[in-house]
């Protein structure tokens, strides 16, 4: 083969490569996974998730609890037979006893998709960026698992909702050895202030 036909021939490759790569198309977070393709992007392009991120603090039944929320992009979520990238809220905690022994410390842990225990991700902003919806994948065997709602109530303070959908397992289902007690507090209106 001679340099013209090689030549040719890559460029052949080039063109046949363009036209086969898709696009991939970017809508805004708040836009339903019905309407969008598979591995389309949910973009924060109204900046709705940048008003959560920070350090928050609160107290509940004599425990300190810590939020660290931030905003992780382009987040990768398989839901089998589609996957999207969203930007997403991401919820790391810390929380101590009144003595403050740590109680749960998720603050360090790297989840990995295989691995979703302790993670908090938003799954929907609504009312113009004041609410976010997550999802809680729970502690070990899941126990927890179940959605929590944060509102802003102004630019420092928001109010957390929990409401898990699986408080309890059995050892058939999860070994005994493993800490499936629920340490994030379980209660609507608890308001938690920015550090």
């Amino acid at each position: 083969m001679n340099a013209k036909q090689l030549k040719i021939l890559l460029t052949l490759a080039f063109i046949i490569s363009l036209m086969s790569c898709k696009a991939q198309q970017i809508y805004p977070l708040i836009t339903s996974l019905d309407n969008v393709p598979n591995m389309s992007h949910l973009k924060d392009t109204n900046d709705e998730l940048q008003s959560f991120v920070g350090t928050y603090m609160s107290t509940y039944n004599g425990n300190n609890i810590i939020l660290y929320i931030t905003k992780e992009n382009d987040k990768l979520f398989d839901y089998g037979n589609q996957k999207i990238y969203i930007d997403v809220l991401s919820v790391k905690y810390i929380v101590r006893n009144p003595s403050g022994t740590i109680l749960q410390d998720t603050k360090n842990i790297i989840s990995s998709p295989d691995d979703l225990k302790h993670t908090i991700y938003s799954t929907w902003i609504t009312d113009n960026g004041n609410k976010a919806e997550l999802i809680y994948n729970g502690t070990n065997c899941n126990v927890g698992f179940g959605s929590i709602n944060l509102k802003k109530i102004n630019s420092t303070q928001i109010s957390w909702e929990y409401r898990p959908n699986d408080i309890v397992t059995t050892a058939a289902k999860c070994p005994p050895t493993l800490d499936t007690k629920i340490y994030l507090p379980e209660t609507k209106d608890l308001i938690f202030t920015k550090q």
